[in-house]
């Protein structure tokens, strides 16, 4: 006799965590009108998404960055640490860099914007069930390489070991542990960054990461793990 819940088991487990009430109820209709989608419970605050998550294992999490209690990049951290198969897909009404690189360094899948339409939320949370990441940079990062720029940055030649200090980079940790990471010295990491900041013509590590990740030399896949 066929088991008539098998097809249950087949499908996405969402945990939705969101202090908007009008957001998280928006998108749990959405999941739960597709066939391949159940969401198993709600979160409204971190500490609540937490606890849920090590308690029911979903398969992906989509949660608000700024959330009470425990913020949104505090509680992705702490999931991926108990739960390393459970996907994360962070949603935020804010492309700000900080918060996005942020997000890569504890391991997250993904990072939308609020403004995505739900039917690119609902395909994001497919993508990362499969093991794959979603970040989206946002218009106001994207516009700020205008064609010039992009013209100056395809010219430049970053070394085989520029970028790999800037994939450590994108993590968000210190030089000194991109030292240990790459067995080089601190001093020679801070050369190296001097001499990406040159070329690049910018003056931090947040602006050089963003202009390797929309160059393409780079994507958040190929990040190593935290």
């Amino acid at each position: 006799m066929l088991d008539t819940d098998s097809t249950d088991l087949k499908k996405i487990r969402v945990l939705v965590a969101d202090d908007h009430p009008g957001f998280r109820e928006g998108v749990c209709r959405r999941l739960t009108d597709e066939s391949d989608m159940e969401v198993i419970a709600i979160a409204p605050d971190g500490q609540t998404t937490v606890r849920l998550a090590l308690e029911l294992k979903p398969d992906v999490v989509i949660m608000d960055v700024a959330m009470p209690n425990t913020r949104g990049i505090e509680a992705a951290e702490q999931i991926k640490k108990a739960c390393p198969q459970t996907a994360i897909l962070m949603m935020s009404a804010y492309d700000y860099p900080t918060y996005i690189l942020e997000s890569m360094r504890v391991g997250v899948s993904g990072y939308l914007l609020k403004t995505t339409p739900m039917r690119e939320i609902v395909g994001a949370v497919r993508i990362v069930k499969l093991g794959k990441s979603v970040f989206d940079f946002g218009n106001a990062l994207i516009s700020r390489i205008t064609d010039d720029d992009k013209q100056r940055y395809t010219n430049c030649q970053l070394r085989e070991r520029e970028i790999e200090v800037l994939r450590y980079a994108a993590r968000g940790i210190s030089n000194k542990e991109i030292a240990k990471e790459i067995g080089i010295s601190e001093r020679t990491v801070q050369t190296h960054f001097a001499n990406i900041f040159k070329k690049l013509g910018v003056d931090n590590r947040i602006a050089a990461v963003l202009c390797a990740l929309k160059m393409g030399w780079f994507t958040p896949d190929d990040l190593p793990g935290g």
